[in-house]
């Protein structure tokens, strides 16, 4: 059986340089995508041109920085992340290609042997952040799956996780006893159905 070997990490993308390379609609769903759980991330988008509502998501995010150009290869100096998602093949195998040998992590949209990572789907409440992964293989079975989770985890999750941070903060003992005292609480999450 194939196993999903992907590695799930949460970013601080209000800390790292990210760049989109393309304006049209998949630059629209990436920027889209990223802005719902990081609002404040730090974004670039270059294209020769932009879509309207990309645009218009712009303006309503000061971290975000369009620039009216065709890419070139100094756009990479500086970057953490970068996504390609033009319509030429060509010029996103060029990316990743210029991406890799800066040690970028890249994704170039709908061509999986191009990716370093994946978007997932993505459920938030509060401080609670559930990633999904299908290992890019099916992003409607991981859409599917985010709309399962945000039904059944209840608004009021944040409150609990809230709660239990106050309380941790008041555990005396080393890690190992607070680390027991924590699962001992939390025990009756596992248990009810």
């Amino acid at each position: 059986m194939e196993r999903n070997e992907l590695y799930p990490v949460f970013l601080k993308l209000h800390q790292l340089n990210v760049l989109i390379v393309g304006g049209g609609n998949v630059g629209l769903e990436k920027l889209s995508f990223m802005l719902k759980s990081s609002p404040n991330a730090n974004v670039e988008v270059v294209a020769p041109r932009f879509l309207p509502e990309l645009e218009a998501l712009a303006e309503k995010h000061p971290s975000v920085k369009l620039t009216p150009k065709k890419f070139n290869r100094w756009m990479l100096r500086k970057r953490n992340l970068v996504i390609a998602c033009t319509d030429d093949l060509n010029v996103n195998k060029r990316i990743y290609d210029l991406s890799r040998k800066r040690y970028l992590i890249c994704n170039i949209a709908d061509t999986p042997d191009l990716c370093d990572y994946y978007l997932g789907g993505i459920v938030t409440k509060g401080n609670v952040k559930i990633a999904i992964s299908t290992n890019g293989k099916s992003p409607t079975t991981a859409k599917r799956l985010r709309e399962f989770f945000e039904e059944v985890i209840p608004e009021d999750v944040n409150k609990m996780v809230e709660n239990l941070n106050e309380y941790r903060k008041t555990l005396k003992g080393n890690f190992e006893e607070k680390v027991q005292r924590m699962n001992e609480i939390t025990e009756a999450l596992k248990n009810n159905k």
